[in-house]
């Protein structure tokens, strides 16, 4: 019997990476992901599986951003049974993201049960946050490099080194003992010559590939962007106001500390109060300590020390309290909170009070997806809806993307030429039309690899 593949998410859009793999009864689930963005993609996470959660032996991930992991809880809660392979690094993070995002779910429907702007009734969390930490459980960290049996033995994986976070990671599978073909998930494909992670490590052969094309009708700038962000902080202070970063708190947050870091400390801009409003960021620092061997040569020599990342007038906001209290501070001031694309967590309550202010900057430094808060914001939204009210947009709105984890067109072809031969397929996922239309087009002219598009729920057979 024949092995398939089926796309279940992160197929002609960005989120919800999931991607089930079947042979012979065996069942492994590549990712779980949750589905941001526009309300259509968001009612996915409502859906019924498609085989029960039962019945699927492993989970493998990528890494733990929760476009891929997010919707492990409520997999548990359906019946998941077996094991949730990821790297040590996507361990740590996991501990840190899933317990926040239930919260977070539990937060927004209790607002939205005590606000009435809910359809539901009650509105009721995806998963809680007790569900989320019954999850941490299941995760079995493996290093980079040390093939492992998955599926009672039916498969084997492998995790090699991305770049795009820490502890990412692409997935070889094969059949166990070396029978068969050899598919590759790619997961989310890390950047070159960056700071902090290393460059993606290159490609090995396989049959089939699966390829992430978020940026895959762009380039992003050639030229530096910490210059770019020199000059609104610059901007912004001069006018008194706040820059206002929502920001990842898993990845992003360090980049964009370790960017004001060495504009401190080179002196282009002098010492402005810089709040990290994210408790979930703040414990992550810690975790690059903690995996330094991982991170880029100048961050490694340093044994991954927070204070490669530590402004000089650097401020942890931990408690809501404190929160609170920095939305109302004026600036002049610098304040990174999550989550990057505006959809949740506390930068919420900076941008409510932040966005009717004309001396403010609201700073995206990562993808936004088709209907959230930060893609209706970049567009020039003049309102937007938070918590239940129209809030008013007379900031400026601006956006980096040099600061983008994800490769653009080109570092994808890059990468696609360190392949020793080309895949006999090569799959799109995580990305939009537009772009995955643009990149087959560039990679079919360029290699002349055999480039495909799946469709959501489309199901392919695999040589495994």
């Amino acid at each position: 019997m024949p092995s398939t593949l089926t796309f279940l998410g992160a197929a002609r859009t960005v989120t919800g990476s999931r991607y089930l793999v079947e042979s012979a009864g065996a069942r492994v689930l590549v990712d779980c992901g949750m589905f941001q963005g526009l309300k259509d993609l968001r009612l996915r996470n409502w859906a019924d599986p498609v085989v029960p959660s039962a019945s699927i032996d492993d989970v493998v991930l990528t890494h733990a951003h929760l476009d891929h992991v997010g919707m492990l809880p409520r997999l548990v809660a359906q019946g998941f049974k077996g094991r949730i392979f990821c790297t040590p690094g996507t361990q740590d993070l996991c501990s840190l993201v899933l317990p926040d995002a239930g919260r977070l779910q539990e937060e927004e429907a209790e607002r939205a049960n005590r606000g009435g702007y809910s359809r539901h009734k009650p509105a009721k969390p995806l998963f809680t946050e007790n569900q989320a930490i019954a999850t941490l459980s299941r995760l079995q960290p493996v290093g980079y490099q040390r093939p492992i049996p998955v599926a009672h033995g039916a498969f084997e994986v492998e995790f090699l080194p991305t770049g795009h976070l820490l502890g990412a990671a692409y997935v070889r599978m094969r059949r166990a003992g070396g029978v068969g073909g050899t598919v590759l998930f790619g997961g989310d494909l890390g950047r070159y010559s960056r700071p902090i992670l290393p460059d993606p490590s290159d490609g090995t052969a396989t049959d089939v590939l699966l390829v992430e094309s978020t940026y895959g009708d762009r380039m992003h700038p050639a030229e530096d962007e910490t210059e770019r962000l020199r000059t609104l902080i610059l901007e912004t202070a001069e006018r008194k106001g706040k820059l206002i970063i929502p920001a990842f708190a898993i990845g992003r947050v360090e980049e964009v500390l370790y960017a004001i870091k060495q504009l401190e400390d080179s002196g282009r801009i002098r010492a402005l109060p810089v709040y990290v409003d994210s408790p979930m960021a703040l414990q992550a620092l810690t975790f690059y300590q903690r995996h330094a061997s991982e991170l880029d040569d100048d961050i490694a020599r340093r044994r991954g020390e927070v204070s490669a990342f530590g402004t000089a007038r650097f401020t942890p906001v931990a408690s809501a309290r404190e929160s609170m209290d920095v939305v109302e501070r004026p600036g002049p001031a610098i304040v990174i909170s999550s989550s990057g694309m505006a959809t949740g967590g506390r930068v919420l309550h900076h941008l409510a009070k932040g966005l009717p202010d004309p001396r403010n900057t609201v700073l995206f430094v990562g993808f936004q997806a088709a209907g959230t808060r930060g893609r209706q914001l970049i567009e020039g939204a003049q309102e937007v809806k938070i918590h239940g009210n129209f809030i008013p947009v007379h900031a400026r709105v601006e956006k980096l993307n040099g600061m983008s984890a994800h490769a653009d067109a080109g570092e994808i072809v890059r990468w696609l030429r360190t392949f020793p031969k080309a895949p006999t397929t090569t799959y799109l996922v995580h990305g939009e039309p537009s772009a995955q239309d643009a990149l087959k087009s560039r990679i079919e002219h360029e290699l002349a690899w055999n480039v495909q598009v799946p469709a959501h729920g489309e199901r392919v057979t695999v040589p495994l």
